[in-house]
């Protein structure tokens, strides 16, 4: 809630890390932060591009639990977009101030993290944050460039209010290569549509593991914080990667189903099990409505909510 409520001059990249690195419990916790030339060097373009307006620099921050495997139990993966301008496609002045918020992603990713890092855990678990500003300059990346991300795949670029989708790219498919995890779960104020499609009453929850879904929903009802299943039909994922110039574009073909083709956008971007055809299980959800402010939070009248700290806490945990 700390992290969300800070205004963007406060919370940026480069003090998102400082500020996280001073309240983790580092005994327990393997760390690791990237900066702008580290990024470049690894290939993370879908982030980097989304970056490039602005003059505070991106960060990545990757958590482990200390002395695990290189397989891990569970992987979070968090939106950290610090302020959201939209970019070259900028959004309308009113409501902008509330852009802080839009790392909360990132924020509930280091908030489980920390809490489990403080428990005795008999599963490993590891977590990565992307960090930046979307912001509109001369160097902003524009509509219509084509990023290669750090699958290999090409992006079209045909909104840059798009860009958490290309931020959490990068995320999801370079953690979960690496690490080769049990299931992943990332956390993103992704769209708009959602808060048209369930209001400020519940996230948006998609997965490819019915499992996985039926598991996050019940954790959820149990927390009085509700993740609605959602659909991911073969239909937006063929909307989404119906481009004439590259393999994938960052916005569907219409206004309609805008959560559910940014969920399939996200898709893309899961590995397979090694040696296999099947998809690590992997679930998203969408907390645009119901990371700031909603009406019906049992726990606050206003501000950052901290949305499914609890159910995460209690999806691991079963407390």
């Amino acid at each position: 809630k700390e992290l969300v409520t800070e205004p963007s001059n406060i919370i940026y990249p480069n003090s998102f890390v400082k500020r996280t690195l001073t309240q983790l419990n580092k005994k327990n916790l393997k760390i690791k932060t990237l900066n702008k030339e580290n990024i470049k060097k690894i290939g993370l373009n879908c982030l980097l591009a989304v970056s490039q307006g602005s003059k505070r620099e991106p960060a990545v921050m990757e958590f482990s639990k200390k002395n695990s495997t290189k397989n891990v139990d569970i992987l979070f993966v968090g939106k950290g977009v610090c302020f959201d301008s939209g970019g070259i496609s900028i959004k309308p002045s009113g409501g902008m101030e509330d852009m802080k918020w839009d790392m909360a992603g990132s924020a509930v990713t280091v908030s489980i993290i920390k809490y489990l890092s403080e428990i005795k855990t008999n599963f490993s678990y590891a977590g990565i944050v992307g960090l930046v500003e979307n912001m509109p300059s001369g160097s902003a990346y524009k509509p219509g460039d084509i990023i290669k991300s750090y699958k290999g795949i090409n992006v079209e670029v045909l909104n840059t209010d798009a860009e958490g989708r290309l931020v959490l790219s990068d995320g999801l498919w370079y953690t979960g290569t690496k690490l080769n995890p049990s299931y992943i779960i990332d956390l993103a104020t992704l769209t708009g549509a959602c808060v048209v499609a369930l209001g400020h009453e519940a996230s948006g929850l998609w997965s490819n593991d019915d499992d996985l879904r039926n598991k996050i929903k019940e954790a959820g009802e149990h927390c009085g914080e509700i993740a609605w299943p959602m659909p991911l039909f073969k239909a937006f994922e063929k909307e989404m990667t119906d481009s004439k110039i590259a393999d994938v574009r960052n916005l569907g073909a219409g206004r309609w189903g805008g959560s559910n083709t940014a969920a399939a956008f996200l898709k893309q971007f899961i590995p397979n099990k090694p040696g296999t055809e099947e998809q690590i299980p992997w679930a998203h959800l969408d907390i645009a409505g119901t990371a700031w402010g909603a009406k019906t939070n049992k726990m606050l009248k206003n501000g950052a909510t901290g949305i499914h700290v609890r159910t995460l806490h209690h999806l691991i945990t079963g407390q």
